[in-house]
This record gives structure tokens, C-alpha cells and sequence, in this order.
């Protein structure tokens, strides 16, 4: 088939396609997604190319295809966003085939004419379809010919009066790329006050994310929720929607907690929505994978519903779809591609029990979700319960500032939507994780709580709800992990000492005071003293900030693996397996009671550490994109003081108080570290001086 005939055939009337199977497949893109990709390819009997950016050259996907090419660049402008380098690794490897996957290059129109000009096959919808859905105003305009019903919006142009066009619509109004998604270049505006700084920092963000800086206003829904259809087409004509997912659990306007079905979507509704997905979709001819996107205001039978968008291209939560229908929606694009008809049609699908995927995330949910970096010195899912892990990841990786902090899908099915929330936060809970902060307690805390197992999930659950951000520290966690920590400790100690290693545990030949370690959490110092006695006991006494805070106790080591940090301790009769994990100047332990890091405390304080009073500091690695003010200004709480970019988002360092700017250090263009001070301020200052 020429590129025209691929381009051009899924809008004919009576298309011939011709078949052309897929012998070796180049994913354009890295983490997970490749992975998964390689997976459902690899069952196929196709071969695979994987392309890498520097920083990713030891990461699992790499190692799993069985060709792979350094595109030679560290962020995603110089490897996976460079459509010369990405071709040029397609043809050198004898490639015939291309994925995107998500993200990256899989919406750009461009890009898949390139793919199909080069002779290749492009996986996905067709360029016009791509094209026609990649501006966001566009598509809205196209849905209201296909009688989808559309929220009002206007574009933001040098010609437009956007304060007037804002009142209009009526606040809160929703600033939003017209490209791109997953959060990146959109601002929930209240007031016309904020709406100037909202708009440029949109612009902003999307040009940076996408390379296209344009966006829209639309009025904006404070509390719908967010249910989105999967359609699947052929290049035969054939299209079918797969029921729904319902995403509304988000932060940044970017999911966090996926499932299928939705647990409030009436027949009729979901039969409603179906059918306008497959309206969208025809008015544009779709073939492969896509997803029709929709805000739902309501419940029951009188629920509204709007069109949001449609991704063409398989979307992150795929997986819970996968999961109720049985469909691996990967290895149905890769037959859509060669040229096969759908090996289903709509009356096959039904919908089997309950899936629900949650996306660990590298992230401080504490510190208003703020992306992290670091090393995962342990990453390891739990043997049971069965969860399905999709992930880019592994013990070892090294989480870094280019891309985003994804770490891991984790998808649980079960026959019913309690069980599916249950399991999964047990699957949670229990993998092994250390090195790197995560939104995992947070995760486990949503799935567990009331409002989410009752269907209570619009997308201001976060903000209405408040789910616990992080494990709560009692003593009973802080003992427990204390006292597991100290009997690792010793059990390290007695594997290296270099003498009299055949005498049992706890052997002393006299009598010895206790040994004591002490540990810190936050406010909190924990001290263990422990004295050893005959038969490997130890007599335990635990305090925490120099108050007891358990009575002696009996404890024995009854099994311990130095190699994996594993230790289970039997206390009064209660054995309790734990895992302790060193990292830096750590340790990380985790129980059935939670995980907590324990830090050793030193043994005599570290006089360079000291803090620069009044500094504002960097939350994160990343750039400075702008400075607003300067040595002497007065500044007011809340008033913006740097914006700075990481991992593709903005994020703005405020005043906490008013003040006096004493000092700047740093300028625009800046790379700055993780708490490097930015700006210095005196808050010894009235509030009257400021206004003044």
C-alpha cells in the first residue's frame, strides 16, 4: 500500500487494504509503555527495536528488544521528540513497523506521515484523523457537526479580549493547550485577577511540553466526573467502543486512579456515551486504538454528559479495559495496522467483573505532589495477592529529572469493585519499595477510604476528601520498626566479625551492659537498648524522646536473609516479618503496621549543615524560567517570587510571609539543585511597609 493509500484509506467508502504483516517493530518511545509493547509483540512472533535516550541506556526496555538505538541526547527534545533521530534508528535496524506508544510523538501527524512516506507502517490512526483531533478547538468544533454535545470555549489569540471572553463563559474557566495532555498546560482560573498570570503560564508549559504554546478557554466544571469511552476501528470500516473507564481521581488534572467499569454509570448512559464515542470517532474515519474523553455531571438516568477531547493513541490506563474485556488492545492495533479486520465485533464485548489501576508515582504527596528524584534500592512487588504490574522500572534504576516520575501501573481485576479496591491496596501496601519517596500511602490510603469504596469520586475527590498523604507515625510503628532495625543492625555486625562466628546468637560468656541505638523520625528519637542472654534472646527497652515507651520486652530473631534485608522478630510471643532496606544515611523499614525511613542518628552533630535563614529554596531540580523580583523589592505573602521548570511542569516559589528581598541567586536559564537557595527574604517587616 502507498503512503496515500494508508492515509487516505479509512475515509473511502469502500476501502481496499491490503495486508501487510509486521515482521519487526520499532516502539518510539521508553519505561513501561515500551515494555508493554515488546510484550504483546514479542506473543505475536515480532521482533523488536527499542531507542534510548543517555540516561535511559540501562533501563529493563532496553534490554527486552532485541535490537536497541542510542538516539545520542538526555532529554526528550534531543531522543524521543526527534523524528530525524527516531527514523534514522528505524531504517538502520531494517525496521517495518512503528509504535508510539503514549506520550512523546504518538499525536503528531507529522510524525506518522514521516512513518508511512519512509514505506513503513505506522501503528495508529491514520494522519488526518491525528491531525484532525490535535487541536483541541478544532475537534470541539468538529463534535458539534457530529452532534456530540460540547462544553463553550474560545481560543486565546493576540486579537482576543480574554477577560471579557473569561466573563462570558463564566468563571471558574479552565485554561487548557489545545495539544498535548496529561495535565501539562492547563490552569483552573476563579477570579479575573488570576486569569493574565494563568493564560501565560499555560502558554508556557504547553510550548515547552509539546511544542505548541496555543490554548483555550473553556467553562470548567468544578466537581463532574471524568468517564472516557475506548473505540478500537479497522481499516475495513468496522468500529466499536469497549465500555468505559472512569479516571476522576486526579492531581494537576492528571490521573492517578483508573477503573472499569465506573461504579455510577446507568445502562442507558453508558449506552448514550457509547454512542456518541463512535459518532466522534466515525466523523473523523478512526481506525486502531482511541479514546473518546467526557465530563459526566450527575448520577442515575439524568445524568449530562460533554465532550472533552479525544487521545488518538492507547491511553496509560489501557489496563483496566484490557481487564474487563478480556481485548489486549495492543495486539489489536498491531493487526489493525497490517492490514487485518477486527477479530470482534460490538455484540462479543461484554463487561467481566472489576478492574482498578493506580500509578505509583516518584512523588512527595505531602509537598503538594511534587515529583521526586533518587535511586530505587528496592523495588519489588509482592509474590501475593496477584496484581498485574506494568513498569519501566526495577531495583536499581535511577529516577532522574527528564521524564515524568512515573514508576509503575498496578492493575488489579477481581469480580467485584470491593474486592478490586481491597486487593489493590494490599498489593500496595506490601511491595517493597525504598529510595525514593512515592504517593504510594496515599494511594492506599484513597482505595481504603469510605468515600472511594461508596462511589463518591468526582474529580475534587482529592481536594473534598483529603485522603491521608502519608502512613501515620505512632509508637507502635515507630517501636516496632525501631527495634526491627536494631536486630538487623546486630545481625550485620555478627556477619562480618571476623572472629568466633560459629558461637550461637546472643552468646556472652559475662556479663555486659546493654547495647543501645538510636534512630530519628522527624520529631521523633527512638532509642533501643537491647542486653543479649542465652538462647538468642534479647531483653528489650524502647524509648521515644527519652520517655519509656514499652515495658521490657523478649525478643528473638527467628529467621533473617542479609542478602534481602528480610527479618522476621518474635516480640512477647508475636512474630512479625519485616524488611530493611540501607539507603545513604538511612534505613528504610517496612511491617505490617507500615513503612517508615529511620534515620541512625550520628553520633556527634554535623556543624556545616546550617540553614540559610529567610532562604527560599528549589523543591526540586530543574530550570529557572523567570525571576520577578530583585534585591530590595517588598514583596506580599503569596506573591511570586521564581517560576522554575522540572519534569515538564511549572512550579512557582511564593513569599510565606511579607517581606524584604535581601539577596537573589539565580537568574533566568539557571539549572538549580534540589534546595538550592533562590532568593533570601526578611520577613522583619509590616505588612503596612508592603502595601505602602
Amino acid at each position: 500500500m502507498t503512503s496515500r493509500e494508508q492515509r487516505d484509506s479509512v475515509s473511502s467508502d469502500k476501502p481496499v487494504v491490503t495486508q501487510h504483516p509486521i515482521r519487526r517493530l520499532l516502539v518510539a518511545n521508553r519505561g513501561e509503555i515500551a515494555r508493554r509493547i515488546f510484550r504483546s509483540a514479542h506473543d505475536m512472533g515480532i521482533e523488536t527495536v527499542a531507542v534510548f535516550a543517555d540516561g535511559d541506556a540501562d533501563a529493563p526496555f532496553v534490554r527486552e528488544a532485541h535490537q536497541a538505538v542510542a538516539l545520542r541526547g538526555r532529554t526528550p527534545a534531543e531522543s524521543y521528540l526527534d523524528v530525524a533521530k527516531v527514523l534514522a534508528a528505524a531504517q538502520a535496524t531494517g525496521a517495518d513497523a512503528v509504535h508510539p506508544g503514549y506520550g512523546f510523538l504518538a499525536e503528531n501527524a507529522d510524525f506518522a506521515t514521516a512513518v508511512i512516506d519512509a514505506g513503513m507502517t505506522w501503528v495508529g490512526p491514520s494522519p488526518h484523523a491525528i491531525a484532525s483531533m490535535g487541536d483541541k478547538l478544532a475537534a470541539k468544533a468538529l463534535m458539534v457537526e457530529a452532534g456530540v454535545p460540547t462544553l463553550p470555549s474560545v481560543e486565546v489569540t493576540d486579537e482576543l479580549d480574554v477577560l471579557a471572553a473569561a466573563t462570558t463563559i463564566g468563571y471558574p474557566v479552565l485554561v487548557k493547550a489545545t495539544a498535548g495532555g496529561g495535565g501539562k498546560g492547563m490552569r483552573v482560573v476563579e477570579s479575573a485577577d488570576e486569569l493574565i498570570d494563568a493564560v501565560a503560564g499555560a502558554q508556557r508549559e504547553a510550548a515547552s511540553s509539546f511544542g505548541n504554546g496555543i490554548v483555550f478557554l473553556e467553562k470548567y466544571l468544578p466537581a463532574p466526573r471524568h468517564i472516557e469511552i475506548q473505540v478500537m476501528g479497522d481499516q475495513h470500516g468496522s468500529l466499536v467502543h469497549l465500555f468505559e473507564r472512569e479516571c476522576s481521581i486526579q492531581r494537576r488534572h492528571q490521573k492517578i486512579i483508573e477503573e472499569a467499569p465506573s461504579p455510577v454509570l446507568d445502562p442507558l448512559v453508558r449506552d448514550a456515551m457509547g454512542q456518541a464515542a463512535l459518532a466522534a470517532a466515525q466523523a473523523i474515519g478512526y481506525s486502531s486504538a482511541g479514546t473518546v474523553e467526557f465530563l459526566l455531571d450527575g448520577e442515575g438516568s439524568d445524568a449530562d454528559f460533554w465532550f472533552l477531547e479525544v487521545n488518538t493513541r492507547i491511553q496509560v490506563e489501557h489496563p483496566v479495559t484490557e481487564e474487563i474485556t478480556g481485548v489486549d488492545l495492543i495486539r489489536e492495533q498491531l493487526r489493525v495496522a497490517s492490514g487485518l479486520p477486527l477479530g470482534f465485533a460490538q455484540s462479543d464485548l461484554t463487561i467481566s467483573g472489576h478492574a482498578i489501576e493506580a500509578r505509583l508515582y516518584a512523588e512527595d504527596p505531602a509537598n503538594n505532589f511534587l515529583p521526586v528524584i533518587g535511586t530505587l534500592h528496592v523495588f519489588e512487588p509482592p509474590v501475593s495477592p496477584v496484581a498485574r504490574i506494568d513498569t519501566g522500572v526495577e531495583t536499581g534504576s535511577v529516577v532522574g529529572v527528564d521524564f515524568d516520575p512515573m514508576l509503575a501501573k498496578v492493575i488489579v481485576h477481581a469480580p467485584t469493585r470491593t474486592e478490586a479496591a481491597s486487593r489493590l491496596a494490599l498489593v500496595l501496601d506490601t511491595m517493597a519499595i525504598a529510595g525514593v519517596t512515592t504517593n504510594r500511602d496515599f494511594l492506599v490510603a484513597t482505595l481504603r477510604h469510605e468515600a472511594f469504596l461508596a462511589g463518591d469520586t468526582t474529580t475534587d475527590f482529592i481536594d473534598r476528601v483529603q485522603p491521608r498523604t502519608s502512613v501515620t507515625v505512632n509508637d507502635a510503628l515507630l517501636t516496632q520498626a525501631a527495634t526491627a532495625a536494631a536486630m538487623f543492625g546486630q545481625e550485620v555486625n555478627r556477619s562480618s566479625a571476623g572472629v568466633l562466628g560459629f558461637l550461637p546468637r546472643g552468646y556472652r560468656n559475662s556479663s555486659m551492659p546493654p547495647e543501645t541505638q538510636t534512630f530519628t523520625h522527624g520529631d521523633h528519637t527512638v532509642t533501643v537498648r537491647y542486653q543479649a542472654h542465652r538462647g538468642g534472646v534479647f531483653e528489650a527497652e524502647l524509648l521515644i524522646n527519652d520517655q519509656p515507651a514499652a515495658t521490657p520486652a523478649q525478643v528473638r530473631v527467628v529467621d533473617v536473609q542479609l542478602d534481602n534485608g528480610t527479618i522476621t522478630i518474635e516480640a512477647d510471643g508475636v512474630r512479625t516479618p519485616h524488611r530493611v532496606t540501607p539507603t545513604n544515611n538511612s534505613l528504610v523499614v517496612q511491617s505490617p503496621a507500615g513503612t517508615i525511613e529511620l534515620e541512625q542518628a550520628a553520633r556527634f552533630p554535623d556543624y556545616g549543615l546550617v540553614a540559610v535563614s529567610g532562604g527560599q529554596t528549589a523543591p526540586m531540580p530543574g530550570k529557572v524560567l523567570t525571576v520577578h523580583v530583585a534585591s530590595g523589592d517588598q514583596v506580599n505573602a503569596g506573591q511570586p517570587l521564581v517560576i522554575m521548570e522540572a519534569m515538564k511542569m511549572e512550579h512557582t516559589i511564593t513569599a510565606p510571609t511579607n517581606s524584604v528581598v535581601v539577596e537573589v541567586r539565580c537568574v533566568v536559564g539557571d539549572q538549580v539543585d534540589n534546595g538550592q537557595v533562590l532568593v533570601i527574604l526578611d520577613d522583619e517587616v509590616s505588612p503596612a511597609a508592603v502595601d505602602s
